[in-house]
């Protein structure tokens, strides 16, 4: 006889279970707030650093002499990168746009680090070109040197900065409140199982544990107890929970132990009494699935009868 230990198995797998979907729960969860840390870029320069890009071309035209012509609207070339354009040539110092640069964009709250490259507007090659690198070390050549008066365009690059999405943030607690759901439900429906079999106990009159067999809802197969009510089969004070067709198809197949069921009736019984079509097919694969949990216990058979159904033989 088997003697009641639900509160045992039932707490030992819902402790395994809660441990692997918590993982996997972690993992997505992870995964969303890492997502929240992406590349961000700005597809146009915001006012304050508009304001200073054409400072820079402002103080760049005095120290070539000219107060009269215009700086042209600054650029976006690409993500982080933008274009200072002139109305007219102009010449310049390397050390002197340096020295503007480095001053005028210390007033924005771009990273210290940037690329600046002036551009012949012709052709469109590199005259001058300098990076500012804290890491790696600042690359300035061509100091002491003076650029001709020509036709220059300034180009300033920032390195991408890292934005915060919180709107990922907000997706990544999804998973943990479904998670939260689950185990709720699940932990209720475990009490519930026990709170029955608390009753029982309660009931008997030798104040002994109850025998799982005397249980109604509670059925022996072979050396399994089935608590078809919950879709619940134990062995060993270990127990799995069935799906709801497994369920059902277990249920048929032990109310008519050792006789032959069609297959015509598990289709109704499990599919079509709910409105839906299936072909026997569908039912050779749930059949397998019950075999499969049956497997613990060599005294419990499902077989084919060959143009009719199955058989469960205990």
């Amino acid at each position: 006889m088997f003697k009641i230990d639900l509160h045992y198995w039932s707490m030992l797998n819902f402790i395994n279970m809660k441990r692997y979907s918590f993982y996997a729960v972690l993992s997505v969860s992870l995964i969303i707030v890492a997502m929240a840390f992406v590349k961000g870029s700005n597809q146009h320069p915001d006012k304050h650093l508009e304001i200073v890009l054409r400072n820079i071309g402002h103080e760049v035209l005095l120290h070539s002499k000219d107060s009269t012509s215009r700086v042209l609207p600054v650029k976006t070339v690409n993500d982080n990168s933008y274009r200072i354009a002139f109305e007219n040539s102009f010449g310049f110092t390397p050390d002197t746009l340096m020295s503007i640069v480095h001053r005028q964009l210390a007033k924005t709250d771009w990273p210290g680090d940037y690329t600046v490259s002036v551009n012949d507007c012709d052709q469109n090659q590199t005259i001058f070109a300098y990076e500012v690198n804290t890491a790696r070390g600042d690359l300035k050549p061509c100091r002491g040197r003076i650029l001709k008066k020509g036709c220059y365009v300034i180009e300033i690059s920032f390195p991408a900065k890292k934005s915060f999405n919180y709107g990922w943030l907000l997706l990544s607690f999804i998973p943990v409140v479904f998670a939260g759901v689950y185990f709720a439900r699940r932990r209720n429906r475990i009490s519930e199982s026990q709170e029955l079999i608390e009753a029982k106990v309660e009931e008997s009159p030798s104040g002994e544990t109850e025998s799982v067999a005397a249980i109604p809802d509670h059925k022996k197969v072979g050396n399994f107890v089935f608590f078809e009510s919950k879709g619940i089969l134990s062995l060993n004070d270990e127990s799995v929970e069935l799906s709801a067709k497994e369920g059902k198809a277990l249920g048929i197949l032990v109310a008519n132990q050792n006789e032959v069921v069609g297959r015509d009736l598990l289709m109704k019984e499990i599919w079509e009494d709910d409105g839906v079509v299936v072909i026997t097919r569908n039912v050779d694969v749930l059949i397998s699935k019950l075999r499969k949990r049956l497997s613990a216990d060599p005294s419990v058979k499902i077989v084919n009868v060959h143009g009719k159904g199955y058989k469960m033989i205990v």
